[in-house]
């Protein structure tokens, strides 16, 4: 049995009591490889950088040879991908609005929510985006500070290994979240053991197991505290364990596993022919009957005075040698594999020139077609995970207010960010006026940035100058 199923075992029968050796084989079992690969990558450190240029030695050993060139050029089209889709599809701030239909004042609960959200969650929703595509998932922690403010925070995927009770990943019952401290000079590892209503915190000590950090006043620590009528704090928990993950798929695969061989091996090519181009001179003399002429000195002649002197019997001259490089196959190569790695990583190839200078909108959905399956996947979970997010910031509004709100009233709107021909969409929206509603016309038209908001002003605006109108008659 694995540590993770002997947890599950332990949860499953009520028992959320967690020991060193639980802590020690869950985080063994964490694999983060796929994580720290997909950053790397990011931040241009693939694996080109790493390549040596080697020869055989006299005793026919491989050894590393410094005096050949190793230029090694990083092509980060990972980052070009991962960039294309978080703009794709957070990169305009989205837009939360409330059920107008609710028996009680949305404004308030709207100015509550931009109150605790802010420009911060438009920063830091596109920073996850990013986490999520790079490492496969993304994790944001919520929790009340000691001045009684809500706020929330990335939790590195890799620093956190949730619990289940099933494999169906439905109902998140325990999360390990683990990560190095120092003390005087020495690294060891920091444990948090999150459940539904406590956080228990634990340290590694020399021997390498796992015990109750004594330095915390309080431990199992609950998740905040509160002011009771006699105005002591009382601890308190959400009644849910205060994290949120945000996967980049259904498997947790980060953007980086569909195109690395592809990348590494355009890094490769492109690398190659530098060194190819560095080590081969241009033009090769051969000198004919001359064998005892100093070749430095013969170089200095020749560009000095543009002659040479040759005797009259033949046996001597010079003959010039053009290296050939293969530009060419190699050009085609790189060239097949831009176009796989656009293909397979589902990007924009931003040097298309197949749809002209003002491409129709037919012709930029088309463009966009791949980019935007992968969007939407991410959109799916994404959306799901806001609204677990949400209960968190509904749940702290009527804590603080004394209110009954239900985050299921809050409704999410991603803003897709693509390049469009605006032109087109206005015409074809005002052709399809008494066909479609105001509000979903409001809501396509490319030049709004709150279409709720605007909505709700158009409204607004037909409803006094019919007041007016009316007036006016009478």
């Amino acid at each position: 049995m694995s540590a993770m199923e002997a947890i599950q075992e332990k949860i499953r029968n009520n028992n959320y009591i967690i020991t060193s050796e639980d802590i020690l084989g869950l985080i063994a079992e964490h694999d983060t490889k796929q994580m720290k690969e997909g950053v790397r990558y990011y931040l241009s450190e693939s694996d080109i950088l790493n390549r040596q240029r080697y020869f055989y030695n006299k005793l026919r050993q491989r050894v590393v040879d410094p005096t050949k060139e190793n230029i090694r050029l990083v092509n980060n089209w990972h980052k070009l991908l991962v960039d294309q889709k978080i703009s794709y599809l957070i990169g305009k701030p989205m837009v939360f609005t409330v059920d107008e239909n609710k028996n009680y004042d949305n404004s308030k609960l709207y100015d509550k929510l931009d109150n605790i959200l802010g420009e911060e969650w438009d920063d830091m929703i596109a920073d996850i985006g990013t986490n999520a595509s790079n490492k496969g998932t993304e994790w944001l922690h919520c929790y009340i500070d000691v001045s009684g403010e809500f706020c929330y925070c990335i939790a590195p995927a890799e620093e956190i290994i949730p619990v289940y009770k099933s494999t169906k990943k439905k109902q998140l019952d325990g999360v390990l979240r683990y990560y190095n401290v120092f003390i005087d000079g020495k690294a060891y590892i920091k444990v948090e053991w999150w459940t539904s209503e406590t956080v228990t915190i634990f340290i590694e000590n020399d021997n390498g197991d796992f015990i109750i950090d004594t330095n915390e006043l309080q431990n199992p620590l609950p998740h905040y505290s509160k002011k009771n009528k006699l105005h002591q704090k009382q601890g308190k928990g959400w009644n849910k364990v205060p994290f949120i993950e945000f996967p980049n798929n259904s498997f947790r695969i980060n953007d980086l596993a569909t195109v690395r061989t592809l990348i590494d091996e355009y890094d490769k090519g492109i690398s190659d022919f530098a060194n190819v181009n560095a080590e081969v001179q241009e033009l090769i003399t051969v000198l004919k009957g001359y064998e005892n002429t100093d070749l430095s000195e013969f170089k200095e002649n020749l560009a000095y005075f543009k002659a040479i002197k040759i005797r009259g019997d033949g046996n001597s001259g010079v003959d010039v040698l053009k290296s050939a490089i293969p530009v060419e196959a190699k050009t085609e190569l790189l060239n097949r594999l831009e176009e796989a790695i656009f293909m397979f990583g589902q990007g924009v190839n931003v040097k298309t020139d197949r749809f002209g200078n003002s491409p129709s909108g037919e012709s930029l959905d088309f463009l966009y077609n791949s980019l935007k399956l992968k969007a939407t996947m991410m959109e799916r979970k994404f959306r799901r995970s806001i609204q677990q997010f949400l209960w968190f910031v509904v749940e702290y509004i009527n804590l603080e207010n004394k209110s009954k709100y239900n985050s299921n009233d809050i409704k999410v709107e991603f803003r897709i960010n693509m390049t469009r021909n605006n032109k087109e969409i206005i015409e074809s929206l005002t052709k399809s006026r008494d066909l479609i509603s105001d509000e979903t016309i409001v809501s396509l038209y490319p030049l709004i940035e709150n279409s709720s908001y605007e909505y709700t002003k158009l409204k607004q605006q037909r409803e006094d100058r019919l007041k007016e109108s009316t007036q006016a008659y009478e």
